[in-house]
């Protein structure tokens, strides 16, 4: 069996009979959904799903500021509000 990425576990099948009831039990935790006890896509809540996006965005954030903080002794101080 595939390393699982939450603790809550249904088949596909059983999935597929009541989508609202596992996503109930679920509560704000993700649901791996399998098939042959493998997962094969994950459900999750849209605040969770939201939370992920954001870390995603600050990594792909994370090597331009790295880029940018090299440099820093070359930046140029400036009045935001001249602007």
């Amino acid at each position: 069996m595939e390393t699982l990425f939450s603790d809550l576990a249904v088949s596909v099948s059983e999935f597929k009979k009541n989508p609202a009831e596992i996503l109930g039990k679920a509560g704000a935790r993700p649901v791996a959904i399998l098939s042959h006890n493998k997962p094969v896509f994950y459900v999750v809540a849209p605040k969770l799903f939201e939370l992920m996006l954001e870390q995603l965005a600050d990594v792909d954030l994370a090597e331009p500021v790295a880029e940018r903080m090299k440099i820093k002794d070359k930046a140029i101080e400036i009045d935001i509000d001249s602007i």
